[in-house]
């Protein structure tokens, strides 16, 4: 079955007779759930059966569940979970204390995303838009900051693959974000576009460092910003930017756009969705916005394209049925790593 080219979300907290009629025509690849469409497990559970049931197939259904700030279960639906920064600051904390194991602060990125794994999976979700692999330094805006892991490549690298490994083991398809790489932003992009004037060989050796050690994931998520020295285009729209994740990053899974409504892009929907696809991303991602211009988007979109329909093929195929996982267990073991203090 070849997927329509958008993953799309509600309005409430059940389907619109007109939202399921627009997702059986449109048949996007899957859907994306905010803190207005989630009340109770039941309900939770209930609105993914409508997706799927709109659609006709076990679509994917995915959500921001970082921890901190961007988490859109919170208690008593999920645990409340401190930002990652302040996670892996905690961590590193304890490891200096003498609260040592192999790889501890990595280990202790794995369990809290094993835990929202198995949070997720209960409820019906299956992918969550982490791990986030952008480099925070001095400057980073603080829309973004304290949701990064930290400034070295190499260092972020690894958390990402220990958050990326312990989605995965829970059932969940983990999307890599924000490519090429965002966090030398120092203005917030769901309000204006931001522009970095990095040198590009700077680039290559730290911000693009940290997610090509990541490009084997099965999907990702493209940045709303402006690379000065490579393109005068957003990565999202710039056939130069695409060409270089696959290329130079050498990602080869599924690139879905960052949310298109977002006030860093300018456009109709529908010309938005045509520059991004022209420019290589695969999947439109279109959230907040009218019913009337999500139609926009899903008939500008179309059908995957062929190379598209593969990746997303191969996406889907790495979603797997939980490993087994004690969960007292699990956050004891977080709890010892942290020095006791989890949550936030």
């Amino acid at each position: 079955m070849r997927f329509g080219a958008t993953i799309l979300d509600a309005e409430g907290l059940r389907l619109t007779a007109e939202e399921v009629a627009l997702f059986r025509d449109t048949n996007p690849f899957g859907f994306i759930l905010f803190g207005r469409n989630v009340k109770t497990p039941d309900q939770i559970r209930a609105l993914c059966g409508d997706f799927r049931d709109a659609v006709g197939r076990d679509c994917p259904i995915t959500i921001d569940q970082e921890g901190g700030r961007v988490q859109r279960l919170r208690p008593p639906l999920a645990r409340q979970w401190l930002s990652p920064l302040a996670h892996v600051e905690r961590a590193t904390a304890s490891v200096v204390a003498g609260k040592v194991g192999p790889n501890p602060v990595a280990r202790s990125m794995y369990l809290r995303y094993r835990l929202i794994a198995h949070e997720l999976h209960a409820l019906g979700i299956d992918s969550n838009c982490a791990p986030m692999v952008d480099l925070a330094d001095d400057d980073t805006h603080a829309f973004l900051k304290n949701r990064c892991y930290g400034g070295n490549a190499h260092r972020v690298a690894e958390l990402g693959r220990a958050v990326a490994q312990g989605l995965l083991d829970g059932g969940v398809l983990p999307v890599l974000k924000h490519l090429p790489g965002h966090g030398r932003a120092t203005t917030d992009s769901h309000l204006d576009l931001p522009h970095v004037d990095a040198d590009a060989a700077v680039l290559e050796h730290t911000d693009f460092a940290a997610f090509r050690s990541l490009n084997d994931l099965p999907m990702g998520m493209t940045a709303h910003l402006v690379f000065d020295a490579i393109d005068s285009a957003p990565a999202t729209t710039s056939p130069v930017m695409m060409r270089l994740i696959r290329d130079q990053i050498g990602f080869d899974g599924l690139i879905m756009t960052d949310d298109i409504s977002m006030k860093a892009l300018s456009g109709s929907p529908a010309e938005l969705t045509r520059a991004a696809l022209d420019a290589g991303c695969d999947v439109i991602l279109h959230c907040n916005g009218t019913l009337a211009e999500r139609a926009e988007t899903a008939v500008a979109a179309g059908e995957m394209t062929d190379a598209a329909q593969i990746r997303a093929d191969r996406a889907l195929a790495a979603r797997c049925a939980p490993d087994e996982l004690d969960i007292q267990a699990a956050e004891d073991e977080l709890s010892a790593l942290m020095g006791g203090l989890v949550y936030g």
